[in-house]
């Protein structure tokens, strides 16, 4: 998904209301020069005021403005707000107001965030760069990714790099920095305009052996005016660069910076002590607060169900907190950023901190229900949970089975957790079936609620298929075959060029569109050409327009080996495609004789990684395939009905809400779990992080590969810390779990390097 530059925060001031608010001390002083801005001010004080942690301070100093207007404004900010704080001074330029402004920070205050006057906040800004802090000890500064925008619109993701420092900054101001660190090089401290006082500031820490922590999720807006100060800066490049270098040559080590995500839990010290911070807590309204812990916001069909659901609750009943578990690269955070409060946990906090962090957002946000969907780690945190809040129902959604992970994946995790899961929801009676016969668990408490579709997007009136066959260049005169869906060994890509070899011996009217990416997308390719297909098979790649291949496809076909009920299956039907589908999971639920064809699975799940299928199965699909393609108008004139029947996302929402305002209101007071197991409980989630250790590595590696960052400088930082930690009075137990990863030999070569 492109990045919507037009979502900016602060449009709108919406403060959260907190308990006793006059009561909390700062604990960050905003620090924000200003001069003549009256047109960006008050957009900039709303992104700082709709923050969901309330212990900060702004000081604005204004820097001699001459305008009367701006004057005026700034009269109207000061008013808005008992904790902004307006000081005068005259003109000396921002790095002197900067530092004005730090000199009349609270004593209370332990950071500084620097914000230009027409820069903006992320709404959790705040909140994150705190804990990262407070978490990171021996860090000085926290700075987030950001997005440039107005003049120039991009997203900015770059990896701490100090000798690449010395030669570029690649930092932008809006940052917070330990008072203390702050004062220690003695602030900017430069008394001359137009130079790169940002840049200069980062070099004095860094010389001083001071590094930071990278957040790797977009915290700030950068507005990007014609007349700012760096382009000033750059008219006075000479003079600017002589101060810069003359600070990088006092550099003389390679500082290494916190850059998450990568796996950082220790296992024998997981914490969970609740920071009250203050006693800070939303106040209390008549709404269902629910807690939603997720893996990603990414787009597949799970990923799907969870921003439909977010994005369709009734706003005056609910709200949302969202708790995503692990890394990735989620394109689609923007959209959930719009109905909920979201915390990624993976990109600005370390997993041992994890339980604290929820401790403390369970109060603050006064949550009354937890629903927990697809998160590994979730399952390893629902019984602490019950032991912790017996009082909050607890609910899970399960979208299907897999046998061939844990021997039933997310179903075993759930029915493991029935004693204290109030209820749990799958996507198909087919996988409620199969948690009451085969994992026992209480039919009462397992209940069916189908994903659903958008019938009003995917609505077949609103295309031209005939426009839209030039568009992608399809001739008219043959039938689309559609395989919309991840390109990997679940969708069993090799069996639908199987399907199509045997189809090309009896017609050659038809092709199919390959639609989706995946890690067997270029050998899937490599296999189609060594068959003949490339006059039958056209590649697309990942769309977003998945609404536009359904308008022009005659069918959708779906080879799956494990499906839960699928998206593709709800989309197509509702833009009057039939189906042709295995017969996994809830299939069949959806797609009967007169909307579409299931065929039967004759291959194993264990087999996943087996491409060689059965001749009888390949003849199976292209019966079908010909079976729909000879009565094809007939079964387009059912397909949209069965949807608008009981398909439907809204359908979906009605129920959903139904559910959890019961859940909350009459919750299952037999699902109890003492306090007196909280520590079995704390050992449960440091076995379900260290099982997910080697998972976790490599989504990491994923992320901070896609945005070219260096793998070997994340373990170059992992064996600091390693070091760090060995001669500590634990060392032997980081010893031990070394030998047991690494072996004998490897081990002794490492520590042979610790001095």
């Amino acid at each position: 998904m492109n990045f919507d530059f037009s979502k900016e925060p602060g449009k709108k001031l919406e403060k959260i209301d907190f308990e006793n608010i006059d009561d909390i001390e700062p604990l960050i002083s905003i620090i924000m020069p200003f001069y003549n801005d009256k047109e960006h001010i008050e957009q900039t004080i709303n992104s700082v005021l709709n923050q969901t942690f309330p212990a900060f301070e702004v000081i604005i100093v204004d820097d001699g403005s001459t305008d009367k207007k701006s004057l005026e404004k700034l009269d109207e900010i000061q008013k808005l707000d008992n904790r902004i704080k307006v000081y005068h001074k005259e003109n000396a330029g921002a790095s002197v107001a900067r530092d004005y402004g730090v000199s009349k920070s609270s004593k209370t205050s332990k950071y500084i965030v620097l914000c230009d006057s027409d820069d903006l906040l992320n709404k959790t800004y705040l909140e994150t760069g705190f804990w990262t802090l407070e978490t990171n000890k021996k860090a000085s500064w926290a700075y987030n990714d950001s997005i440039g925008f107005e003049g120039i619109e991009y997203t900015w993701n770059k990896w701490f790099d100090a000798k690449k420092m010395k030669k570029q900054n690649d930092l932008v101001i809006t940052s917070m920095i330990r008072k203390d660190a702050f004062n220690e090089v003695n602030g900017f401290n430069i008394n001359e305009k137009n130079v790169y006082e940002d840049w200069n500031l980062w070099l004095k820490l860094i010389a001083k052996g001071l590094f930071p922590v990278h957040i790797n999720y977009y915290g700030s807006w950068y507005r990007r005016k014609k007349e700012s100060e760096l382009n000033r800066a750059r008219l006075n490049n000479k003079r600017a660069m002589e101060i810069v270098n003359d600070t990088a040559r006092k550099i003389n080590s390679n500082v290494k910076a916190v850059q998450y995500p990568f796996f950082s839990y220790d296992w024998d010290i997981i914490n969970d002590e609740e920071k009250s911070i203050q006693k800070i807590k939303m106040k209390k309204n008549s709404k269902i607060n629910i807690l939603m812990i997720i893996p990603w916001m990414v787009m597949g069909g799970a990923d799907q169900f969870n921003f439909d659901l977010i994005s369709r609750l009734d706003k005056s009943k609910f709200d949302i907190t969202i708790i995503s578990t692990e890394p990735a690269v989620n394109t689609y955070r923007q959209l959930f950023e719009e109905y909920s409060t979201v915390y990624d946990l993976t990109t600005f906090l370390d997993q041992k901190y994890w339980v604290s962090f929820i401790n403390y957002i369970i109060k603050k946000n006064n949550i009354n229900i937890i629903l927990n969907t697809n998160s590994e780690f979730g399952y390893g945190l629902i019984p602490y949970l019950k032991a912790k809040y017996n009082e909050i129902p607890i609910i899970d959604y399960v979208h299907m089975e897999e046998w061939y992970n844990r021997n039933g994946g997310y179903s075993r995790d759930s029915s493991n957790l029935g004693s204290v899961l109030d209820k749990t929801l799958v996507c198909n009676e087919n996988s409620r079936k199969i948690l009451i016969d085969h994992f026992g668990r209480n039919e009462k408490e397992v209940e069916t609620v189908y994903i659903g579709v958008d019938e009003k997007k995917f609505d077949p009136s609103k295309y031209n298929k005939e426009e839209l066959k030039e568009k992608y260049n399809l001739p008219k005169d043959k039938y689309i075959i559609s395989f919309i869906c991840r390109i990997s060994e679940q969708k069993r890509p090799f069996l639908l060029l199987e399907v199509a070899k045997k189809l090309k011996e009896t017609r050659d009217d038809f092709i199919f569109l390959i639609v989706g990416d995946g890690n067997l997308l270029n050998k899937m390719k490599s296999v189609a050409n060594k068959y003949d297909l490339t006059n039958n098979m056209i590649f697309l790649g990942r769309t977003n327009k998945t609404d536009e291949i359904y308008s022009i496809s005659d069918i959708t076909i779906n080879c799956s080996i494990k499906e839960g009920l699928a998206l593709t299956a709800y989309e197509s039907l509702s833009m009057g495609v039939p189906v042709v589908s295995s017969d996994v999971g809830g299939q069949k639920e959806l797609i009967d004789e007169k909307t579409g064809i299931i065929v039967p699975c004759m291959q194993e799940e264990e087999d996943i990684f087996d491409f060689n299928y059965s001749k009888e199965e390949v003849e199976n699909y292209v019966i079908a395939i010909n079976k729909v393609i000879s009565n094809l108008d007939d079964y387009k004139k059912n397909c949209r009905k069965k949807i608008l029947n009981g398909f439907t996302i809204d359908q979906m929402v009605i129920k959903m809400s139904d559910i959890l305002e019961n859940t909350v209101n009459n919750p299952n007071k037999q699902k109890k779990l003492s306090k007196d197991n909280l520590d079995i409980c704390k050992e449960l989630i440091t076995n379900r992080l260290i099982n997910m250790e080697e998972k976790y590595k490599w989504e990491a590696k994923e992320y901070n590969s896609y945005y070219g960052f260096s793998t070997n400088d994340i373990e170059n930082y992992k064996f600091e810390l390693f070091k760090e930690k060995m001669w500590t009075h634990k060392w032997y137990r980081g010893l031990i779990r070394l030998l047991q990863k690494t072996g004998i030999i490897n081990a002794i070569k490492k520590l042979s390097n610790i001095e």
